[in-house]
């Protein structure tokens, strides 16, 4: 028999199986839920109840993935990144609306989204893509979840394909100088030396603004860096993380490439005329623009090839930046701190295992001192056998 709640509060009724079937009815359709005992089934439709009336259950019944999506990632519009927003679309728009964007969204299941990522997997999609794919329906359907449109997100019972990591590839001290001799005279010689002192992303090197050297210090503020975003160009934007948002030192002899470099540009500006866009840029194009990565790109790949060396990414140089400062010794927080790493335990994770070294001077330390120990248990046992105290 149906426990009945007044209108429109439910009803409760006990199967003959012994189950407890809620029901509510929700802008015309019936929703039904099952449970052991009538507690459970109280707690729901009162619970429910509560949702519909602070409006957070009303579209659950029958909103589609893809309408859901397009609300969602309006609300994300202030909140994230423009470049981080356009991956999002796409990711939404090419991977995962063709395949799930019908059906409503209480009502896909976990098979549902492993079948996804299955199928994208067979086709040949990169494991990075389906990574990328999981992270965005994952926060989008948590999302969901807070606000009462579902009762569980469902790819939290997925497995994600496991992360495949590009191979680190490092120059050594011979080779980075063999680099720098070749960048030697080059309009971007200072660019380089920039690169392998300091650390600095791709993005902030180019984003840097002759406002942010303090030349008296030997400062630089790293406070922007230059994207690319989809059918808009090269933009500024703030630093990928909010530790990126930093001020680092510079040596003497970074500082005396930079002064050369300075004067360099300012024959360019002269000779440019009113062709020159002035951005006040460090790095800028020929014309004072944004330089753009993939002509920084061809002019690093022609400076490898000059100087005989292995063919790595220009992203290489920061890793590269990073052991060198670790194989000196220099501090990890230091290096935590110039890199814009959020915490020393991120380049501990990162680069520990690029400095084969530490390992030996740990191994022969603690050699050391187990000698100490065993030779003080000699003395100890030579004193037992003469007697003396």
């Amino acid at each position: 028999m149906a426990k009945k709640n007044g209108q429109n509060q439910g009803s409760i009724t006990k199967r003959k199986d012994g189950m407890y079937m809620a029901q509510l009815s929700v802008e015309g359709k019936r929703v039904t839920k099952y449970f052991r005992t009538v507690r459970e089934a109280n707690s729901w439709r009162i619970e429910t109840l509560h949702k519909i009336q602070c409006g957070l259950f009303y579209a659950g019944p029958k909103l589609t993935l893809a309408k859901y999506l397009d609300e969602w990632i309006i609300s994300r519009k202030d909140s994230i990144k423009q470049k981080t927003l356009l991956q999002y679309k796409s990711i939404i728009d090419l991977h995962i609306k063709p395949i799930l964007g019908t059906k409503n969204i209480n009502e896909i299941k976990p098979a549902d989204i492993q079948a996804l990522y299955n199928s994208k997997i067979s086709s040949g999609t990169g494991v990075r893509t389906v990574r990328l794919i999981h992270s965005v329906l994952h926060c989008a359907l948590n999302h969901a979840l807070k606000l009462g449109i579902i009762y569980r997100n469902p790819s939290d019972a997925i497995y994600k394909p496991k992360a495949i990591k590009n191979e680190m590839k490092i120059l050594d001290e011979n080779q980075v100088k063999s680099l720098l001799f070749a960048a030697k005279g080059k309009r971007l010689e200072a660019l380089f030396k920039l690169a392998v002192t300091t650390g600095l992303r791709e993005g902030e090197i180019l984003g840097l603004k002759w406002s942010d050297l303090n030349w008296d210090t030997h400062q630089v503020n790293i406070q922007r860096q230059v994207q690319r975003v989809q059918k808009t160009g090269l933009v500024f934007s703030d630093p990928k993380t909010a530790a990126g948002r930093r001020m680092i030192l510079l040596g003497l002899g970074t500082i005396l490439s930079l002064k050369d470099h300075c004067k360099r540009q300012l024959f360019e500006r002269e000779f440019m005329g009113n062709q020159w866009q002035d951005n006040d840029l460090i790095f800028p194009s020929t014309h004072g623009t944004p330089l753009d990565p993939s002509n920084l790109l061809g002019q690093f790949k022609e400076l490898l090839r000059e100087a005989n060396l292995p063919n790595i990414r220009f992203h290489d140089l920061r890793h590269t930046a990073a052991s060198l400062m670790l194989r000196q010794g220099i501090s990890i927080k230091v290096v935590q701190e110039r890199l814009g790493h959020s915490d020393a335990g991120m380049t501990l994770n990162v680069y520990s295992h690029t400095i084969p070294g530490m390992q030996k001077e740990a191994a022969e330390k603690m050699d050391e001192i187990t000698a100490i120990i065993e030779l003080n248990e000699v003395f100890e046992k030579v004193g037992d056998q003469t007697g003396l105290q």
